[in-house]
């Protein structure tokens, strides 16, 4: 199984638990959600509530999120980009299109579906994503993390929370947006339920951004993630008005349309830490995807 948890803001305070979840998590339905209820897999500040309640703004709500019928983990034999791994983990260049893990939409060709036959796990039917530290969406490429043991994972994830993991980005822009540091908190989009914005009762989020190169109005940047929202970059760079080329739902479709590029411009291209194991420094490079490149030359 799975777990994650937020807080409940002052705009999500008025919304029964079962909403409130399937607009979190909009992979899953509201009918899941009542089923993970009604199993005692979500609590509210450390307690179980029942479905139609609606929690306080600043409950903590956690989430125990459990396999359904439709979604059966089976190793499959998908090619992997390894860029590093030793007994500990697996660092791989994820491709554009690839899905982290399974979900209702998404039951297979996933990386945990690469993942379980490239490590040959035997994983028990309740664990949904064995080795996931972190995610990509799915049409941003580049580096992505698994543990391969218990103690690997434990640590990788805890450095994640601590911010002891330095990620760098490629991005290009529509407009330029500067040299500098963008802050501004990101929480849901208060009318479209599935997007993310910048919005005051939102959470801390920093961006670090370098202009490398500008031409006919496209930036070549380099972001650095300070804090780890969703979206967190596609959503800071749409605030400073130079959206992400080729990004369908942050981005600008005239923009897109005049320059022929349909997938986001955004690939996570390098990460530096200090190994959970033996605590040597790891700094891994994923090459430009030849989108990007195609469209720079």
């Amino acid at each position: 199984m799975s777990t994650d948890h937020f807080i409940v803001s002052a705009e999500e305070a008025n919304l029964r638990l079962d909403k409130l979840l399937s607009l979190h998590f909009p992979d899953h339905s509201r009918t899941y959600f009542q089923m993970l209820i009604e199993k005692g897999c979500v609590l509210v500040s450390g307690k179980p509530m029942k479905k139609r309640e609606m929690p306080d703004e600043g409950d903590e709500i956690e989430i125990c999120f459990l396999l359904t019928p439709e979604i059966c983990l089976e190793a499959q034999d998908i090619p992997l980009d390894i860029l590093y791994e030793d007994e500990h983990l697996l660092i791989i260049n994820k491709p554009v299109g690839m899905v982290v893990h399974p979900a209702p939409g998404h039951p297979n060709g996933t990386f945990v579906n690469a993942l379980l036959h490239h490590c040959k796990w035997k994983v028990p039917e309740s664990d949904l994503r064995p080795g996931i530290v972190h995610r990509l969406d799915k049409d941003t490429t580049g580096i992505l993390i698994a543990a391969k043991t218990a103690e690997a994972h434990q640590k990788l994830v805890a450095m994640f929370c601590e911010r002891k993991i330095e990620k760098y980005y490629y991005a290009l822009s529509v407009g330029n947006p500067g040299d500098g540091e963008i802050r501004a908190p990101i929480g849901r989009h208060p009318m479209r339920r599935k997007e993310m914005a910048v919005v005051e009762t939102g959470k801390e989020a920093v961006t670090r951004c370098k202009v490398l190169a500008t031409k006919e109005n496209i930036s070549l940047l380099e972001l650095q993630l300070i804090t780890g929202r969703t979206h967190q970059i596609r959503v800071h760079l749409k605030h400073k008005g130079t959206p992400i080329l080729g990004d369908p739902v942050y981005g600008s479709s005239s923009a897109n349309q005049k320059f022929g590029v349909s997938v986001q411009q955004l690939h996570a291209h390098r990460i530096c830490f200090s190994h959970p194991i033996t605590e040597n420094i790891l700094n891994v490079h994923a090459p430009m995807p030849y989108e990007m490149r195609r469209f720079l030359e």
